[in-house]
């Protein structure tokens, strides 16, 4: 990857042609379902709601990392960080958590983070804020990071 920053693609489900949608359904079943061995329902109808943004890095013409962000009651949910395996290592995971802090930097931000990665995480301006918890058999945390909270990524 070159030292710039890879361009990030944002927009609502109803926004998003077939092809670029099924690419990031497929390739957040082939991480978090195939891949982790955690068979659940991975459509769970939040791609949907009004105020939920799907983005997006492209690797050669095809989606090679995603994150989707949801309207929650006191702010937004990150969730569904994904990146192609050919691809990790390129910091765009870390891309496309600077796009989303940046677009929601005054409001309140939250996220269930996988335990090993809670780290990670914090360099973006998160903290754990509560108990490690089991969600389909994986240890996560849940991590906050405030309104207009610092921390911004040095890397990938």
């Amino acid at each position: 990857m070159s030292s710039s920053e890879p361009t990030v693609r944002t927009a609502p489900l109803a926004e998003l042609d077939p092809a670029t949608l099924y690419e990031i359904l497929r390739l957040r079943v082939d991480v978090f379902v195939v891949e982790q061995e955690c068979p659940y329902p991975e459509l769970d109808g939040r791609d949907a709601e009004p105020d939920a943004v799907l983005a997006w890095i492209e690797e050669d013409g095809a989606v090679a990392a995603t994150v989707r962000v949801l309207r929650e009651p006191a702010g937004w949910r990150i969730g569904r960080v994904a990146t192609r395996r050919a691809a990790r290592g390129h910091g765009l995971a870390a891309a496309l958590m600077r796009h989303a802090v940046a677009a929601h930097a005054g409001e309140e931000i939250v996220l269930d983070a996988q335990a090993h990665l809670a780290a990670w995480y914090g360099r973006f301006g998160f903290a754990v804020s509560g108990a490690e918890f089991l969600e389909d058999g994986i240890p996560h945390v849940p991590m906050r990071r405030p309104a207009g909270g610092s921390g911004q990524a040095q890397g990938s």
